[in-house]
């Protein structure tokens, strides 16, 4: 019986012939991307909800999404105190109870002991010029963003320090 089973195998493996065929799965950037929307699912954010997702060789390092420092209350029981004080996007961002997703994903590896030298990171929205220095000095050499977000400073550091930045929407990759 068991030496059948031996020839049955040989016999297949001998046989076997395959080809590459196309891949029809969708791209990493783009799978990347659906889960980063999903962790911002978590968000308590009153205005934007922001997900992002550190990985590295395909595996997901560590995951962030936007949000009050653990054990602090949440905007949405709490308010926002940028609307208490009528602060407008992208304006003193130090004026916030949350930190970014950027933010939160960095800590998590950080406090789980993972390096994120030579990783990409995936974000909802595109990271604001604080996020970039941190994204960085991290060692992060890639961005993939789907949302703008108008901070021409976080151009230039990225551009500076030769990060590659890709956008993606809806699954597919935007020039520019």
């Amino acid at each position: 019986m068991k030496q059948d089973l031996t020839t049955r195998l040989e016999e297949y493996l001998k046989n076997l012939n395959f080809s590459k065929s196309h891949d029809n799965r969708v791209s990493w950037d783009v799978y990347f991307m659906r889960i980063s929307r999903m962790v911002s699912e978590r968000s308590t954010c009153l205005h934007r909800k922001v997900g992002a997702l550190i990985v590295r060789e395909n595996r997901i390092l560590a995951t962030g999404y936007n949000q009050p420092p653990s054990g602090f209350p949440h905007c949405d029981s709490i308010g926002c105190i940028r609307d208490a004080l009528s602060i407008a996007s992208g304006k003193n961002q130090e004026i916030c109870f949350g930190l970014h997703a950027e933010q939160n994903a960095l800590m998590q590896a950080a406090k789980f002991g993972i390096s994120t030298r030579g990783a990409t990171i995936y974000v909802t929205t595109k990271p604001c010029s604080v996020c970039a220095r941190l994204i960085i000095n991290a060692g992060i050499v890639r961005v993939v963003y789907e949302q703008n977000y108008p901070d021409p400073l976080t151009d230039y550091f990225f551009s500076t320090c030769e990060i590659t930045v890709d956008r993606v929407i809806g699954g597919e990759p935007v020039e520019g």
